[in-house]
């Protein structure tokens, strides 16, 4: 007996069935959040370490990377919709989370953030820093550098807050250069 082969469109709509699968959680759900637009909220507890939901998507070529960030990022200045939801894989392949069926990719920055992104092969997935509570909104680190810093501020609210997303190894750095700017303001 043989096997039907399955056309393009066939194939296509089985991995997208097969990514929305590995990207759904018993442990979270997608409301309006007070950082930002939409955000994930716990619906059950989630404990430390856990890996609770997977940040599924396409998977593309540093090339098509670049041109998808830009676009992303021209679209963000226009609409100011969120500006770019992809991480880096390999030195050749990244995961552009900017699909409908990858609900992880609302999840919104904080400077206090309650889990991370954790790379385990190819594959990417938010895990708890620390117990998280029933009703919290989960929050990550996008660990952006400081290059374009300004086009981008935090709304996360916490008390640590630097004024933007960026990665918490450049905090310090952050602190100093608005600090300066202070002072020639002066």
């Amino acid at each position: 007996m043989s096997k039907k082969k399955l056309t393009k469109e066939e194939k296509e709509r089985k991995r997208i069935a097969k990514l929305t699968e590995r990207g759904k959680s018993d442990f979270v759900e997608v409301r309006g959040s007070e950082i930002h637009g939409r955000g994930v909220y716990a619906v059950r507890s989630i404990p430390k370490e856990e890996y609770f939901i997977e940040y599924v998507g396409n998977r593309i070529d540093k090339d098509e990377s670049e041109r998808r960030a830009w676009a992303q990022y021209e679209e963000h200045e226009k609409t100011g919709a969120a500006a770019v939801y992809i991480f880096n894989l390999t030195k050749r392949w990244d995961l552009d989370g900017n699909v409908e069926w990858n609900p992880a990719r609302l999840i919104n920055h904080s400077c206090e953030p309650n889990s991370e992104a954790v790379q385990d092969g190819k594959r990417i997935f938010l895990q708890a820093l620390r117990d998280i509570d029933v009703g919290e909104e989960i929050t990550f680190d996008y660990g952006f550098e400081l290059d374009c810093f300004e086009d981008h501020p935090c709304r996360c609210g916490t008390e640590s807050c630097v004024g933007y997303i960026v990665g918490r190894e450049y905090h310090d750095e952050l602190a100093q250069l608005l600090a300066e700017r202070e002072t020639l303001k002066s």
